[in-house]
């Protein structure tokens, strides 16, 4: 890191009506720069980067590049002053493929002016590769995984070989071997001089590569400091307000509980579709049980088949033959679509909330209620009063912030959005719930009310299989850990001694010590 200051913003303040989002935020950026910004949601970090990126052009403050004042008209005018984003909600174009994602709006041309497709993948792979993306340029962008359309956004963004480039959340969708990866192409961009703000939940990852980390609360900046040489306490209790003890106390690690029957047993579970699903990993010989009062974690590397097995479970995979067994509450279970599931008893959170679990533009109520119309009406019609009363006891009861039930179930923070998925589900009384990626770019504070949520579940006697790729995650919350790789349960560990280097060896083809590989 030089002393080398590439952008300079100092009394930042922004409203949006009575709303005051960023009050005084002073923010300074040096060449070759890991600079971290923490914080909650709704703490003002969208709204700075917005700001910073050209998203947002009505604010008071100063802002300077190389010493030079600026005011952006636009994000155009930003990226064209060298300061490229990575945005949570990925920003592209599912009928486009990779490779014209990645040339969107600079696409290269013959000679007879039509496109240079060949050009274009090319690029494309030149861009790719480095991140250890194994992504053919050629296919449809909505053909492909989260985590993979995480990848493509971040290859899109470093193809513009910007100054500063501004990460938000950039492995909230990727495994870890893929997270290793990109924090080696950061690390090379540290060398060639780029500034990168680096906005994550994940504490872990702000020791591993940050120089230095904000902090913002409330709109305010709560501390600068030295995310290494600082306590981990600290960092949380400057970003909460208040002590770090009670956030992660929500954990399984300890003494093994008291379970019961099984609830859902999966037999050497094995789909094959029907015709070609590029990117999709099917069940492929899974065999797992879960019991009541139990939380199963589900690990594995990104592609091993996570997402595709709880989408099976849930009658929302893709038709096909299945081989196998599976059993709910002892009864044989094969769900014909989610409807089915739902009246089973089986919930399911999904990993890309806003995508497969939410109409942002519908209210907090209507969307708690979705799933569960049929208990609230009578004769076919549902009644107000019952309603508003399930809708006033879930919000309580999941503590979820909201100005009102009518409010747009996008105007919220993603941690109360994915506690309204919540909410939906838990009306649906389920005796198995299916969790993929449960707090994916949800802040710190909100993933400890999440598990206290999770094991509060758990002790009133419901199933829970989680996919995650946080590891920390799967060992503290878990009581078990299932670990898949192309399609198959090849191991089973048991939380008690587990680490991460334990899952990541059965995930990745070893055997972990001490544990039994199937």
């Amino acid at each position: 890191m030089s002393d080398q200051v590439v952008v300079a913003m100092s009394g930042i303040v922004k409203r949006f009506g009575g709303v005051h989002a960023l009050r005084g935020v002073d923010l300074v950026l040096r060449a070759g720069e890991v600079h971290a910004l923490l914080g909650e949601n709704g703490a003002g970090k969208s709204t700075l980067i917005n700001i910073l990126s050209g998203v947002v052009t009505d604010y008071d403050g100063r802002i300077s590049i190389g010493g030079d004042p600026v005011r952006f008209a636009g994000p155009a005018a930003a990226q064209a002053a060298g300061i490229a984003t990575i945005h949570q909600e990925l920003d592209l174009v599912p009928a486009l493929s990779v490779a014209e994602n990645l040339v969107l709006g600079r696409e290269p041309r013959t000679r007879l002016r039509t496109l240079d497709r060949r050009a274009m993948t090319r690029a494309a792979r030149d861009w790719l590769d480095p991140l250890g993306a194994r992504i053919d340029p050629r296919r449809p962008v909505g053909s492909l995984r989260v985590g993979e359309q995480q990848l493509v956004e971040i290859a899109k963004a470093l193809s513009l070989d910007a100054r500063v480039l501004i990460m938000d959340e950039p492995t909230a969708a990727l495994a870890d071997a893929e997270v290793r990866r990109l924090m080696s192409t950061i690390h090379a961009l540290r060398e060639r001089g780029v500034a990168v703000v680096y906005i994550s939940h994940r504490l872990e990852e702000i020791e591993r590569i940050a120089d230095r980390a904000t902090v913002l609360r409330n709109g305010e900046v709560a501390g600068t400091l030295r995310p290494d040489r600082a306590d981990r306490q600290r960092i949380i209790t400057l970003m909460v307000g208040r002590p770090a003890e009670a956030l992660f106390s929500a954990g399984s690690a300890g003494p093994a509980r008291p379970v019961g029957p099984p609830v859902l047993q999966v037999d050497d579970l094995a789909v094959r579709p029907r015709g070609t699903r590029p990117g999709r990993c099917e069940p492929a010989g899974v065999s797992l049980t879960v019991r009541a009062g139990e939380i199963v974690g589900l690990a594995g590397l990104m592609g091993a088949g996570r997402t595709e097995l709880l989408e099976t479970l849930y009658g929302a995979g893709p038709p096909g033959r299945r081989g196998g067994q599976v059993r709910l509450a002892g009864r044989p279970y094969a769900p014909r679509n989610p409807r089915s599931a739902l009246r089973a008893g089986v919930g399911f959170v999904p990993e890309d909330r806003r995508r497969s679990a939410l109409v942002l533009e519908h209210p907090v109520g209507r969307s708690i209620v979705l799933a569960a119309l049929r208990r609230l009406s009578t004769a076919g019609i549902v009644r107000n009063g019952r309603e508003r009363d399930a809708v006033r006891r879930q919000v309580a009861a999941l503590a979820i912030r909201t100005p009102s039930a009518a409010a747009p179930v996008g105007s919220l923070s993603g941690g109360n959005q994915q506690k309204v998925v919540f909410a939906r589900h838990l009306l649906t009384r389920p005796r198995l719930l299916l969790l993929d990626e449960p707090t994916r770019g949800v802040d710190v504070g909100a993933k400890a009310e999440i598990y206290r949520l999770l094991r509060r579940l758990a002790d009133d006697g419901m199933g829970i299989l989680l996919a995650s790729s946080e590891l920390p995650e799967l060992t503290g919350v878990c009581d078990r850990i299932v670990v898949l790789r192309r399609g198959r349960a090849v191991a089973e560990l048991p939380v008690a001694g587990c680490t991460g280097e334990d899952i990541l060896t059965a995930a990745m083809g070893g055997t972990a010590a001490g544990r039994d590989e199937r």
